[in-house]
């Protein structure tokens, strides 16, 4: 197998069973193009500084540009038997121009490249998770807009509780979908720093440039402390603490789509596209996606408990612990990009039952606050409107009847402050458009809601 980059110290070779549980190559591989990236700053560094030699510099720049060339196109693949992927492309350096190859690692550690390498993935994956995230906040915008006017019962405990639109109820995820937005922003604010430079922990006598490289690959500044430069993986943890966030909005979502789409409530109904079958029961017509992203939430949770519990013990500075980082915020990363690319697309095929949203919605007694509303109009406190409200709901479910059917007649033994205006002031559309309060219920105010955030997907060009 290859020579390990540690070689020199050791009189033997490192236990088989010992290697391939050591070795990191079968996840690091993904880091392919930040490692060599960066690679290619830090020898423009070297050259600038003279270091080594502007010569030297240009001819591991334009080698590992080659290499990089070849991996994209397919034409190298990477070797497995490497420990982890800065010493295949290493290797791979040497093979290609010999010892020059070898003075890259100059004024570097495999701790601060591999914290650099990680930095530049997640930095560029986070933001193919916004813009999946946008793509989510448009289909819920959609079909919010289509569906402004619709009314559905509003719940909490999960019983009736007041008359809402299906659009109202639709934008509050939209809302939850921002936040994500601005907590990945500002977890990539704080991970754009370049800890290219400490070393393995203690930084170099060797008089390099830290920010030319941080500029020249996109960073904000360099890390200030070398310790701290190698040992922080903060970044990893907040993302993932992000990323679960995102993950539990899905979930609540999911949850509501799989309510929905039930015999039982049957308010929209999924696209075949989306659906599955039973293998026994002909009629099924199974929720599995949304399923899926509710089960999977657990998977994201696990591996930010992962990283907690890793990171917890761990002394200053490196410690091969910190591996384990990888497959626990790769794994994460990919499990909610997955859910965002099946999820906007769900969203946006499945079909509205307006009428049985509404017919829901007559039931219930959810227009009661409305009638306490109406009375308290009339002078009564709301404590007293309160009283007499419930009195009624009992009343007309001992008769088995409702608040619209009840008579003028039978209202007046409760109050004599009922008149025939009450009916108006429970019909459905009235409570609804009556919730003029900003962010309220209202056709109007959902519409405020719609552009505000049509607004910021039109106008948001920030690159993170």
């Amino acid at each position: 197998s290859m020579e390990k980059l540690w070689a020199g110290r050791f009189a033997k070779a490192l236990d088989e069973t010992a290697d391939d549980f050591n070795s990191s190559i079968s996840f690091d591989s993904k880091l392919y193009r930040q490692d060599i990236t960066g690679s290619m700053a830090h020898a423009a560094m070297l050259g600038a500084r003279n270091i080594i030699s502007g010569e030297d510099a240009e001819k591991i720049i334009a080698a590992l540009q080659g290499i990089l060339e070849d991996l994209d196109a397919g034409k190298l693949q990477i070797d497995r038997s490497c420990e982890d992927i800065h010493m295949f492309v290493e290797a791979e350096l040497t093979k290609r121009i010999g010892d020059t190859g070898k003075r890259l690692h100059t004024a570097r550690s495999r701790n601060d490249q591999v914290a650099l390498d990680l930095r530049m993935y997640l930095r560029d994956e986070t933001h193919k998770i916004i813009s999946l995230l946008k793509d989510t906040i448009r289909a819920v915008t959609e079909q919010a807009e289509q569906n402004k006017d619709a009314i559905l019962p509003g719940y909490t405990h999960l019983q009736r509780a007041q008359p809402i639109t299906f659009g109202h109820h639709l934008m509050a995820y939209a809302m939850m979908f921002l936040r994500d937005i601005g907590r990945l922003r500002d977890a990539v604010k704080r991970m754009n720093v370049s800890p290219l430079g400490s070393c393995a922990l203690a930084g170099t006598t060797y008089d390099t440039d830290r920010r030319f490289t941080a500029e020249k690959l996109g960073f904000d500044g360099i890390t200030a402390n070398s310790i701290d430069g190698v040992s922080d993986r903060d970044f990893c943890v907040e993302l993932c603490a992000a990323f679960s966030l995102i993950m539990m909005h899905l979930s609540r979502f999911a949850e509501e789509i799989v309510l929905w789409s039930s015999w039982e409530f049957k308010f929209i109904e999924l696209d075949d596209s989306f659906t599955t079958g039973s293998s026994i029961m002909p009629q099924k017509k199974n929720p599995d996606m949304a399923e899926l992203v509710r089960g999977k939430t657990g998977r994201v949770y696990g591996s930010l408990i992962t990283l907690l519990t890793m990171l917890k013990g761990l002394p200053l500075a490196y410690n091969k612990d910190m591996q384990e980082d990888k497959e626990a915020v790769f794994d994460s990363l990919e499990t909610v990009q997955k859910c965002l690319e099946v999820f906007a697309p769900m969203i946006r095929t499945f079909t509205v039952c307006r009428e049985n949203m509404r017919r829901a919605a007559q039931q219930g007694f959810i227009n009661a606050t409305d009638l306490a509303d109406y009375l308290v109009k009339k002078g009564l406190p709301f404590r007293s409107a309160y009283k007499i409200t419930g009195q009624i709901v009992a009343y007309c479910i001992r008769e088995k009847k409702v608040l619209e059917t009840l008579s003028l007649e039978e209202y007046k033994t409760f109050s004599p402050l009922f008149e025939n205006d009450l009916y108006e002031a429970i019909r459905l559309e009235a409570c609804v458009d009556r919730r003029i309060s900003e962010g309220g219920t209202s056709v109007a105010s959902v519409e405020k809601q719609i552009a505000q955030v049509m607004e910021f997907l039109k106008h948001d060009e920030s690159i993170y």
